[in-house]
């Protein structure tokens, strides 16, 4: 009796125990799988699983393929994010007699080296190949999807991973105004990092923000590898003003031009002088945006990385004549509201043989000597003296601070632009009264007079054209744009579409006008500018040649040579300026000297024009004017030839 008791309690006791086994492994069960759910299922994704980004794909930059209404053309992206692919291997995954072959059979497959490293890294993601491109993807997963069969390794063991890669597709076009984004990224953000340029001023709407894609992993079964739990938002597109053509055209004619007088180097810049819009904006040398490591470490290179028109100030020279002639029309309206008698009238013959002026120690003499000149005439031979004499008469009539005022307020110099490019030069006006940081003023006795023939004062090139604009545009001051409208998503998120509220009347119509006429005497015969003319076409401009300073000296052998004009003079299309920056100085027969603004720049002028305009639909509003010789040429019919040959008898009369 008592042993079968013992074992009843025995039985008992092994039954309780065991009860408290199964409750405790109830308790537990219950606790990791209601409990600590969320915990054990991160463990147990994780082993099976990882959380990769999902890239966004940077802002588009566009062309004005609008430009014409005739002629509307498909979109036309400068740069682009292009879909590429990393290649990653989870080493955990592959077994190590097939690690070196399977190393050894990528690298032949992408021609690439030392990738069999990264298989012996004790890790469960290492990516072995960067930016592949659609096509090395395929090649690289035809080749895998045979081998992880036949060798029976876990699918999910090699991997890629979507990106994107900045692209160019028309290559150099418009390097230096787009620039680029570094190869690296913001290690926290994964954003691109611009090296400057419009990458860099519409780096806040050219971002986006990154999504997230869940990759499956297993040694033995295939499981899903793409799963997008967070879409990316993509960055905005800028759609630009510039067109892709026009911008083709500049730096075309612009390099071989720049190379025809072995200039140092170049630009010109297009625009629309009533809305503002940049058609064009070209340099040379170009800059590869693909290759900017290259620029940045050459000394001799760098240079040419940064958007010198908007970025280098210089001394204009002559091209400034027409600002003096303009500010001395509207100093006689000024003088007639007072009462007082004008200064001069255009026509009029004024004396340009005494070549002294208050303050000066040095005469201010011309290329050649000219007894008398009226405006029109200063216009065509390029006068020093002509404009130096109207603006004494401002200054003993108005005063140097109304004279400088027109120039800031009328023209916009001294001042920035606007134009949505970072770094721009916002140049120098001499102030009166004010010194420079050597105690110097920066208003003396001669400065007007320098001012008055393009020295003395700084200008960016963005700067030049927009005063330019005030004569075609019949006296209104513009603020020069690249922006048409930034879009996200579809729909636009700013449209610059209304520019009038920018612009302001700064100078009356006839005014303008006149100075419009002066210009057309430059580039028929006997103009500074000859070389200007465009076949059947008007055009009114003005060239530069001013001397460059070096070691705080003007070098007579060194210069900066310009010609800024306006096509057609009847109705202008646009407003076009060409810097050569350092052409040789070499008289050629036939052709002259190849440093002067009238002979190396106005023909990249001429070219330009001519080209763009015919692209733009232009109905030639000048068809008789031809170079001699054409069967269309008719001097009698011309635009200016008659008006020009007046002048030059008109001249010889009075200087012979």
């Amino acid at each position: 009796m008592k042993e079968v008791c013992e074992q009843r309690f025995r039985f008992v006791v092994v039954g309780v125990f065991v009860v408290f086994l199964f409750s405790v492994l109830i308790v537990q069960y219950f606790r990791i799988q209601v409990i600590e759910h969320d915990k054990w299922a991160k463990v147990a994704k994780a082993q099976h699983q990882t959380t990769v980004k999902e890239p966004f794909r940077r802002g588009v930059f566009y062309s004005n393929t609008s430009i014409n209404e005739t002629h509307i053309e498909k979109p036309q992206a400068y740069a682009l994010d292009i879909l590429k692919f990393h290649l990653l291997i989870d080493p955990s995954l592959i077994p190590e007699s097939h690690k070196k072959e399977m190393a050894d059979q990528i690298s032949k497959l992408l021609s690439v080296d030392e990738i069999y490293p990264h298989f012996t890294k004790k890790s469960r993601s290492r990516r072995i190949a960067t930016f592949l491109s659609s096509e090395e993807k395929e090649r690289v997963y035809q080749w895998w999807k045979t081998y992880y069969r036949e060798k029976k390794i876990a699918k999910n063991a090699l991997y890629f991973v979507k990106d994107y890669q900045r692209s160019y597709p028309f290559g150099k076009l418009l390097g230096q105004l787009l620039h680029t984004v570094r190869d690296d990224r913001d290690i926290e953000t994964n954003q691109s990092i611009p090296t400057g340029g419009l990458e860099t001023f519409f780096h806040d709407f050219l971002v986006g923000k990154e999504g997230k894609r869940t990759i499956l992993r297993s040694p033995r079964y295939e499981l899903d590898m793409d799963t997008v739990q967070t879409p990316p938002e993509h960055g905005a597109d800028i759609y630009l003003t510039i067109n892709h053509v026009i911008q083709a055209i500049a730096e075309e004619e612009l390099a071989k031009g720049v190379q025809r007088v072995n200039g140092h180097s170049g630009w010109a810049v297009m625009m629309d002088p009533y809305s503002g819009e940049i058609y064009a904006m070209a340099q040379y040398p170009s800059f590869d945006p693909t290759e900017y490591r290259t620029y940045y470490n050459d000394p001799e290179m760098i240079e040419h990385s940064r958007n010198k028109p908007t970025t280098d100030a210089f001394e204009p020279g002559s091209t400034m004549k027409a600002i003096t002639m303009s500010i001395a029309m509207m100093a006689n309206d000024e003088l007639l509201k007072q009462g007082r008698k004008p200064i001069f009238s255009p026509q009029e013959m004024m004396s340009c043989s005494n070549c002294y002026f208050k303050g000066r120690t040095q005469p201010l003499k011309d290329v050649r000597v000219h007894k008398y000149m009226n405006m029109y005439m200063a216009f065509q031979k390029s006068g020093n003296v002509y404009p130096a004499r109207l603006v004494e008469k401002i200054i003993d009539e108005l005063g140097p601070h109304w004279y400088r005022e027109k120039l800031v307020e009328v023209f916009g110099l001294g001042q920035k632009s606007g134009v949505e490019i970072p770094y721009e030069n916002v140049g120098m006006v001499p102030i009166p009264g004010k010194t420079y940081a050597s105690g110097v003023l920066q208003w003396s006795g001669p400065t007007p007079y320098s001012l008055s023939i393009g020295y003395n004062v700084m200008v960016n090139s963005v700067q030049l054209v927009r005063a330019f604009a005030v004569f075609a545009n019949g006296g209104y001051l513009v603020k020069p744009t690249i922006l048409k409208k930034i879009v996200r998503d579809g729909e636009i998120v700013f449209d610059n579409s209304d520019r009038a509220k920018y612009f302001q009347r700064v100078m009356d119509e006839s005014i303008a006008q006149e100075i419009l006429t002066g210009m057309k005497f430059t580039t028929k015969q006997g103009g500074s500018s000859a070389k200007a003319d465009i076949p059947g076409f008007s055009e009114a401009g003005k060239s530069g040649t001013s001397e460059k300073i070096k070691a705080g000296k003007y070098l007579k052998s060194v210069h900066f040579s310009s010609f800024i004009g306006i096509a057609p003079a009847s109705k202008p299309r646009f407003v076009l300026y060409v810097g050569v920056d350092e052409p040789m100085k070499v008289y050629v027969p036939g052709f002259g000297t190849t440093h002067w603004g009238g002979n190396c720049a106005a023909p990249i002028f001429r070219e330009i024009a001519k080209r763009s305009l015919s692209y733009l639909g232009e109905v030639p509003d000048d068809p008789y004017g031809h170079p001699k010789g054409d069967p269309r040429y008719d001097p009698d019919k011309a635009d200016w030839v008659k008006e020009a040959k007046e002048l030059i008898e008109t001249y010889n009369q009075w200087n012979n």
